[in-house]
């Protein structure tokens, strides 16, 4: 690092096979809309998930292009609805175990995982590390940094739920993601942005991505 120049300090976010990429994708547009730095690691399955969910296909080869049509559209489907500046961001391969977040000694500020799958649950707790995604999270286990996983799975049987209790002992916040409809949502946006804000508030990220709660019954309806 030259001298006065500032550190790079990313946010890790790691996206997984549930079902629920509009959530990483206001995850991602928040972090990068607040100033901050991403390290992205998207999972084999996740990708599978992204193509179902939008018609995106993820590749290595060609991330920023992909990433940018992705986080371009809108919860509803409506491609370019919103306009995103990737520079801050930085892709490593789900295969890549000798990337920076592999190691304790490479710095960043935590990681969310969002969507984060029962597989995904269960390896993390069991530190399996089988890709980049569970070795990232181990290692902010480890190395005491903040870990969020915004779990996406209805319903939770046992053994999820015993992993998910492992992850909370061991330091994470588990946020399930549950949209509220208090904020007054009209649109299937609104309620991603809720999940997402959630995640960000656990992170300690600010934004402004839902209304929040003032104490006003009915504050958030429309007025006739």
């Amino acid at each position: 690092m030259k001298p006065g120049q500032t550190q790079r300090t990313p946010w890790i976010v790691g996206v997984s096979g549930a079902s629920g990429t509009p959530y990483a994708a206001a995850v991602l547009r928040a972090l990068l809309a607040a100033g901050e730095s991403v390290d992205l690691v998207v999972s084999r399955a996740s990708r599978l998930t992204l193509l179902d969910e939008t018609g995106i296909s993820f590749r290595d080869a060609h991330w920023q292009h992909d990433l940018r049509e992705w986080l371009a559209r809108g919860a509803d489907g409506k491609p370019e609805t919103f306009d995103v500046d990737l520079s801050g961001v930085r892709h490593w391969s789900a295969g890549d175990l000798a990337a920076g977040p592999s190691s304790g000694s490479y710095p960043v500020k935590g990681m969310l995982i969002v969507p984060a799958s029962t597989a995904c649950v269960a390896g993390v707790a069991l530190g399996l590390s089988k890709d980049l995604l569970q070795r990232s999270a181990s290692v902010t286990l480890k190395e005491r940094r903040k870990l969020v996983v915004a779990v996406r799975e209805t319903p939770l049987d046992g053994r999820t739920l015993r992993h998910l209790v492992t992850l909370d002992d061991a330091g994470a916040t588990v946020v399930p993601a549950s949209p509220a409809f208090y904020a007054g949502a009209t649109h299937i946006q609104d309620l991603v942005d809720f999940v997402a804000g959630r995640v960000l508030d656990a992170a300690g990220v600010g934004h402004d991505l839902y209304r929040r709660w003032r104490g006003d019954l009915g504050g958030a309806r429309p007025t006739t």
